[in-house]
């Protein structure tokens, strides 16, 4: 695992540590929370499979 790994991962838990807060407090009830939680694993799987594509 080289730097050009490392830092990218640490920018993203630290953006999720900063968005994490808000959104279980604007997602109190629980059919609100997996409705976007699922949005949100979508969104990532999308620009995971895009990312994957343009690097072959």
């Amino acid at each position: 695992m080289g730097m050009e790994e490392i830092v990218p991962a640490i920018s993203l838990i630290a953006v999720l540590i900063l968005v994490l807060p808000a959104f279980l407090r604007s997602n109190s009830k629980l059919k609100q929370f997996l409705t976007n939680l699922s949005i949100w694993a979508i969104i990532v799987l999308l620009v995971m499979i895009v990312l994957y594509i343009i690097q072959e």
